[in-house]
């Protein structure tokens, strides 16, 4: 049986625009279950136990970068280690992603926006139906973070195919997910580089002795993660 795999995140929320959150990111990573990741697995736990974490931690990038939560007693070296074992995970594991950047501004409330990513999941599928139909069973992994998303994935992937399964995903089980996560906060930094600008933690986090954080985004991450990108 051929199994493809789809794990789901987002970043944002549903509510009025503001300074701290204009944008709405959704992302898509695809794993084709018969190909085996649990070498590029191995190495994000190894990394995390070396880093005095649990070998099942759930890596959150928002919080890697700002010095949040359970990252505030971390320097920005070992940060910035761990954020790029899960960019070279994503490199060098066979999966592919996909991701939308909606802007709150132009889509001004929640019907408007959930509308929006239904009409743009909607076209992925059809664009790639053959591709999706090919498999056995397609398992749709999400957290249930925001209900909106949660009724959008079963009647959006439910409506154009006839081989999904849906499942409730903890992000410390599966780092395909955190893996998601990853590929939202990338996206969120494209677009905040594209128009708004990036906050000083983010210029911080990606800055180096060479390069401006911008630059180093575009040379070290963005490059990357576009090898990998889904249906264009």
């Amino acid at each position: 049986m051929r199994e493809l795999s789809i794990f789901i995140d987002e970043s944002g929320d549903f509510g009025p625009v503001q300074s701290h959150s204009p944008f709405y990111i959704l992302s898509l990573v695809l794993h084709d279950q018969s190909n085996d990741i649990t070498d590029h697995l191995d190495k994000i736990h190894e990394a995390l136990l070396a880093r005095g974490f649990s070998a099942d931690h759930a890596i959150h990038t928002g919080p890697l970068i700002r010095r949040e939560h359970d990252y505030r007693w971390l320097d920005l070296p070992s940060r910035r280690s761990i954020f790029r074992v899960l960019v070279d995970f994503v490199r060098m594991s066979d999966v592919t992603h996909h991701y939308w950047a909606f802007s709150k501004r132009e889509l001004s409330d929640t019907d408007q926006l959930v509308s929006a990513m239904s009409r743009e999941l909607g076209a992925l599928i059809r664009a790639n139906h053959e591709y999706f139909n090919s498999w056995s069973r397609v398992i749709i992994y999400y957290d249930n973070g925001q209900k909106e998303i949660t009724n959008l994935v079963n009647s959006v992937f439910n409506a154009h195919l006839t081989n999904v399964e849906v499942r409730k995903v903890f992000p410390s089980d599966y780092s395909l997910f955190q893996a998601a996560d990853l590929c939202c906060t990338l996206a969120l930094l494209r677009k905040k580089i594209e128009t708004v600008g990036l906050s000083k933690s983010e210029r911080d986090f990606f800055s180096t002795s060479k390069d401006s954080a911008e630059r180093a985004l575009k040379k070290g991450y963005f490059k990357t993660m576009d090898r990998k990108r889904f249906g264009d």
